[in-house]
């Protein structure tokens, strides 16, 4: 925040000025980015004023941190690169924001506007390039718009469904001056969304339906947790015993040791969940979209059950499957109208009985060689040293999935990874992003030694910034996801998914100064996870996983929820 004292309602300032004054107005505590010659009077601006500027060591790797600190804080993070290839930079996590609905505000330098379109010295088209991947974006070409342009932004990213929002800034736009006229402070208080006669209707039905259902199942996703609608579906699913499914983004809403949790639904769901989905009556989806990888079989998931799904985008409605009850809505109105109902509340004992049976089928693993762990076993002692409060980053891969399975989550916004897009490299930068928005919590980072290696950079941005990570390298010498799908799809050939070289990663930790640990399987495994986390500083911990190890249980694409492989 700025360190200057309170100034003047209006005052001429640069556009650079006004922007950095704009942000402080909308209560931003970081700016991630990397400067640049486009930006240059943006960053004067900065150190001036004292603003929290927090220099990644690529613009790939300021987006993800926004992302995680906006994943767990639900504020909106905010970027700021120059133009051309720092603007291109962070395409690939602004398209990850807009798969997942994550509030960012990222603010991209532009040559002059004269030079706009001539092919200038870094010019890139940023706003044609991300039209498709941002909720809205923005050329500033007059600086008397400058401040409006940045409140309006803000506005959008956090309205709605949440998301990306691009500001670009032409040079001579933020060294140009203007009258900054404060807005007056005002308590923002979200106030619940008002639901329609025709939602409350839809939803009353929906009610009634479940009434008659005897073989009910809940999908939560990620837009309860948005909705700040944490509390109340927790009391839906109790009042009315329903079993839950969690999509890998709605994973912690209702805790992994509740009853009712039968585990995350899907490709590389739990075998009570896919069972449940498959063999359902009655199937109630809040805040989640049906992407490919909860149904991976579209065509007759929904056959013989009655479907109802309720998100606060409309275009995800009746999209992959044709919904009897499509409710648009704000899962926080939607889940105080569902308490206030007075429709029947009727028990499925034997189903209950049947899907909490169920959750103890696991798939078989592969076993360990020596100086090898079972993955599933350290992220399991990793959920018991840290209470099952720790805020877990992932990259994307194998150990992804094994965190998502293994780790006892307890609270919504808890588990921060890319879903929809998939994106490698995610996970330390956003390990970056989670801590500093929540220095008071543990911040655990499970990643592949094939992600760890596109941003392993950032470790500096660690030891710069005196930041407490505890990264648990799950090393199989492999692009494990990669590998199984060579495996099962292409007769085994492991077409470059092996790696023959690795870097010496504690080579690599020492160089950043970060504390190193390699897991020794003949040691107590409790007691070496005791001494990192006792450690106040950031840990690199290799775990060596065998190459072989799976992520089961599977559904093949194409394939229905009860298809599974793997036991």
């Amino acid at each position: 925040m700025l360190a200057e004292e309170s100034k003047p309602a209006t005052a001429t300032e640069t556009g650079a000025e006004i922007l950095v004054d704009a942000l402080a107005e909308q209560n931003v505590a970081f700016l991630f980015g990397y400067p640049g010659g486009a930006v240059l009077p943006l960053y004067d601006a900065l150190y001036t004023k004292s603003f929290s500027n927090v220099l990644t060591r690529h613009e790939q790797g300021a987006v993800h941190a926004a992302e995680g600190y906006a994943k767990t804080t639900g504020k909106t993070g905010v970027v700021c690169v120059t133009s051309g290839p720092g603007a291109g930079n962070v395409v690939t996590g602004i398209a990850d924001a807009q798969m997942d609905s994550v509030p960012l505000v990222v603010f991209t330098g532009q040559v002059t506007r004269s030079a706009i379109g001539t092919n200038a010295f870094q010019e890139l088209d940023i706003v044609s390039v991300t039209k498709p991947i941002t909720k809205a974006n923005f050329q500033v070409q007059d600086v008397n718009d400058l401040h409006s342009v940045v409140t309006k932004a803000f506005e959008i990213a956090q309205s709605g469904r949440k998301g990306p929002v691009l500001v670009d800034l032409p040079k001579d736009v933020t060294s140009e001056s203007a009258i900054f006229e404060q807005n007056a402070p005002t308590k923002r208080v979200k106030q619940p969304q008002q639901l329609g006669k025709t939602q409350e209707a839809t939803i009353e039905a929906a009610l009634h339906a479940l009434s008659s259902a005897s073989k009910p199942v809940v999908i939560v996703g990620a837009g309860v947790a948005a909705a700040g609608a944490t509390k109340a579906f927790n009391q839906f699913v109790h009042d009315w015993n329903i079993p839950v499914v969690a999509t890998l983004l709605g994973l912690g809403i209702l805790p992994s040791k509740d009853p009712l949790f039968l585990g995350m639904g899907g490709m590389h769901g739990s075998y009570a969940a896919n069972m449940a989905l498959a063999e359902s009556d009655y199937i109630l989806n809040i805040g989640s979209r049906f992407d490919d990888r909860m149904v991976p079989k579209a065509s007759d998931f929904a056959d013989n059950k009655t479907i109802v799904h309720i998100d606060i985008d409309t275009h995800e409605l009746n999209k992959i499957l044709q919904a009897d009850y499509s409710i648009e809505a704000d899962a926080k109105a939607a889940l105080t109208e569902m308490n206030r109902s007075t429709a029947a509340k009727t028990q499925t004992p034997a189903w209950n009985q049947l899907v909490e049976d169920r959750k103890d089928e696991n798939p078989e693993d592969a076993k360990p060689a020596a100086g090898q762990f079972n993955p599933h076993e350290v992220i399991e002692a990793v959920g018991k040293a840290t209470n099952g409060d720790a805020i877990v980053v992932t990259d994307v891969g194998q150990h992804q999935m094994w965190a998502a399975q293994s780790y006892p989550f307890k609270h919504a916004r808890q588990l921060v990874t890319s879903g929809g897009l998939g994106t490698m490299g995610y996970g330390l930068p956003a390990a970056i992003g989670a801590k500093l928005g929540n220095r008071d919590r543990d911040v655990v980072l499970f990643v592949g030694d094939g992600g760890f290696q596109m941003t392993s950079e950032e470790l500096e941005v660690l030891a710069a910034e005196d930041l407490n990570v505890k990264m648990f390298l799950l090393n199989n010498h492999a692009l494990g996801m990669i590998r199984q799908w060579q495996d099962a799809f292409y007769s085994n050939h492991r077409s470059k998914s092996l790696f023959d070289h690795q870097p010496d990663f504690k080579k690599l930790a020492d160089a950043y100064d970060i504390n190193y640990q390699q897991l020794n399987p003949e040691e107590s495994l409790e007691q070496q996870l005791n001494d990192v986390f006792d450690d106040p500083e950031s840990t690199l911990v290799e775990v060596q996983v065998p190459v072989d190890e799976q992520v089961y249980p599977m559904v093949a694409p194409g394939h229905k929820n009860n298809d599974m492989v793997g036991f």
